[in-house]
């Protein structure tokens, strides 16, 4: 991998890294609930991983910067290329304070297959994975599934029955696929977890729908 910044956040162990990712088309709810996990993970000294996307994943970098804690981005392309472009000053923070990484050399511009291979990337670095917001075919769903596979944890949060964007969670929650997270105290609780569902939960409705996709608050807080 090529890296920037803290490498030695890489050598912590799995509990102290979570990983928050999700629509990138994310409402005020979302970005909040993202915003008031990241900022509870800083506060537990906890590291947030996530990708360096608008919406979700951009909402969580910037609520741990603002808390000074530790974060990492993960990128689909090579660090010398920030992308999104709007992004470059928050990447280039990150990079000064936290960790940049990318499987990809210098030069190689971010593709919408290396979203996707990112994805694994970002649930592998992570003892737990949440997703506070995401569509049913949203990329983002594929970062949850491999973190299942691995045996991580799995966490959603869920949203109005009303909305696009919580349509991805309500359903990892519905089929047993996530953990139900409503406040920080239990993404902590899932994190440090002893054991993780089994694979054997997995619905076979949320990986058939990723399938198809054409290839193309402090703990104990309210959120």
């Amino acid at each position: 991998m090529w890296t920037r910044g803290a490498t030695s956040f890489l050598t912590a162990a799995l509990s102290n890294r979570v990983t928050i990712t999700g629509s990138r088309a994310a409402t005020s709810y979302g970005e909040h609930v993202a915003g008031e996990l990241a900022t509870s993970l800083a506060d537990e000294e906890r590291v947030v991983v996530s990708g360096d996307a608008y919406g979700i994943e951009g909402a969580a970098h910037k609520s741990v910067l603002a808390a000074s804690g530790q974060t990492i981005a993960v990128s689909a392309g090579g660090l010398d290329r920030p992308y999104p472009a709007r992004h470059s000053e928050l990447l280039g923070r990150i990079g000064d304070v936290g960790l940049l990484v990318s499987e990809l050399p210098p030069g190689a511009a971010p593709t919408r297959h290396r979203f996707l291979a990112r994805n694994r990337l970002l649930a592998a670095l992570s003892g737990a994975t949440v997703i506070p917001e995401a569509g049913p075919r949203s990329g983002s769903m594929t970062t949850v599934i491999a973190a299942h596979e691995l045996g991580r944890g799995v966490g959603a949060v869920p949203g109005p029955v009303t909305s696009a964007t919580s349509s991805g969670p309500n359903q990892l929650i519905r089929q047993g696929f996530a953990q139900l997270i409503t406040e920080p105290s239990e993404l902590l609780v899932l994190l440090d977890a002893d054991e993780v569902p089994s694979r054997a939960a997995t619905g076979p409705g949320v990986r058939q729908q990723c399938d198809r996709r054409p290839q193309r608050g402090r703990a104990g807080r309210s959120l």
